[in-house]
């Protein structure tokens, strides 16, 4: 199935923006196609992990495609452990698509979403953690995803969880040699079992307690601002973005739809979004993005509550609050905005939050912007939530596997306090030992593996 030689742009391809357009082959006739298509003038020598300098032509009528340097590298000192070459061609649209064209017209076909790392991983250059953790570090959204999935790519993750499957295959080992050579051995040592197992199941739990800062690592949180016109919702956005992403006047309706930023937020990516103020108003135009902003509240992970530290909470607060609550609940910080122009606003006795979730800002001022994000991640995952080294951080499928192999061992456990015999005991052992082996790659099905690498991006 996955055999033959393979190419696709390995590089963003977007008219008049990019400098340099990579093409790339791997496979038995990727260095044939090279030789085919490329002219290397002089005496450059044609060998591995070097970069020669020519022009790509097309082989039957020698025009030139593009200028450009092509780079070799032969099996198994590649990415795949195939033989690789990459046509460096200029940006743009034309030179990689023409040059595409010709390595398809060699016989090279199409790769298939992420067939490159596939072919990386069944030829065992990369595990499955770190075939994951190289997508991870494509679509990473801040400094701290990216190093979270580099840790991953240096083996971070698979190491203790090969270690911990050696454990599990190394008892399974021993209760089947006392299965079928009862005589031959002596009794087998249940304590050292039981408390193998204690310890394997709670490095497993450690691991696990990780998916959480994982998911939020790589989806991020949305964050809706809102509330009644001219509370310094706008404001908020600019000055947390640092930025005049939001245009700011003194007159109420000013923001008419939804103002999104992207953001950085201890280590967590956030998507802002600015909505209108939500009122009633017979202006039609208002009146859809007083809708929308509805809408952002009701998809948003955290709402912040905006009011005017001058005016205290009102009537029309209320009511906003109680509009959002019956479309959908959601967690809440109530921003008290404009402190610099009252100090000491009223808020209401019935409100109740408590007061970490409570956030004094003069947002005009670059004042709170701090408090804010301290109080959003107390809010999001927990007063002493943080990404600083976080060397694993696994995903949503990693976690499931994992936690069907701690579930597989507890059970074990409970079949050795309930003293069956020891035949029972290998039936867990051995379901435990597959869902690890499911997280690493020794045991995956190809079902699995087409869902986990058509996520990727086709060149890579």
């Amino acid at each position: 199935m996955y055999q033959g030689t393979i190419v696709a742009i390995a590089t963003a391809v977007v008219p008049a923006q990019g400098s340099v357009g990579i093409v790339r082959l791997s496979g038995d006739q990727a260095l044939a196609i090279a030789q085919t298509l490329f002219h290397a003038p002089g005496q450059q020598p044609w060998e591995s992990h070097r970069l020669l300098y020519g022009y790509v032509r097309h082989p039957h009528t020698q025009q030139v495609v593009d200028e450009a340097l092509l780079l070799i590298m032969l099996a198994p000192r590649s990415y795949t452990r195939e033989d690789v070459v990459e046509f460096h061609c200029h940006g743009g649209i034309m030179p990689v698509q023409q040059v595409l064209q010709l390595c398809l017209e060699q016989g090279a076909k199409l790769a298939q979403p992420g067939e490159f790392t596939l072919r990386a991983f069944l030829n065992g250059r990369l595990d499955l953690t770190q075939a994951e953790s190289i997508q991870d570090l494509v679509g990473a959204k801040s400094p701290q995803a990216a190093q979270a999935a580099l840790m991953g790519l240096q083996g971070k993750l698979a190491h203790p969880l090969r270690q911990l499957r050696e454990q599990c295959l190394d008892l399974l080992a021993e209760i089947e040699a006392r299965i079928d050579f009862e005589e031959d051995l002596p009794p087998l040592d249940e304590r050292a079992v039981e408390a193998t197992l204690r310890q394997i199941t709670q490095e497993l739990q450690q691991i696990l307690n990780t998916a959480d800062r994982g998911e939020l690592l790589r989806q991020g949180i949305k964050i809706a601002i809102v509330g009644r016109p001219n509370v310094g919702k706008s404001s908020l956005l600019n000055a947390w973005s640092r930025s005049d992403r939001a245009i700011v006047t003194p007159l109420p309706g000013t923001t008419r739809d939804v103002v999104e930023s992207q953001l950085v937020v201890g280590g967590i990516p956030v998507q802002v979004l600015d909505t209108a103020g939500i009122r009633e108003t017979s202006d039609q135009v208002e009146q859809i993005g007083v809708e929308r902003s509805q809408q952002a509240a009701q998809n948003a992970d955290l709402v912040l509550l905006t009011i005017d530290a001058a005016q205290g909470w009102t009537g029309a607060d209320q009511e906003i609050y109680q509009q959002i609550q019956q479309i959908q609940t959601r967690p809440f910080l109530l921003v008290v905005n404009k402190i610099d122009l009252n100090p000491k606003p009223v808020i209401p006795q019935t409100w109740d939050f408590p007061p970490q979730q409570i956030v004094m800002m003069a947002a005009a001022k670059n004042q709170g912007v701090d408090t804010l994000e301290t109080a959003i991640l107390a809010t999001v995952q927990g007063e002493n939530f943080t990404t600083a080294n976080l060397e694993i951080a696994i995903n949503q499928r990693q976690a499931a596997a994992l936690t069907a192999a701690n579930t597989a061992l507890a059970q074990v456990q409970e079949t050795i306090a309930a003293q069956l015999p020891l035949d029972f005991w290998t039936i867990d052992l051995r379901t435990a030992i597959q869902s690890l082996g499911e997280v690493t790659g020794e045991e995956v099905t190809e079902s699995v593996l087409d869902r986990i690498f058509s996520r990727f991006c086709i060149g890579k």
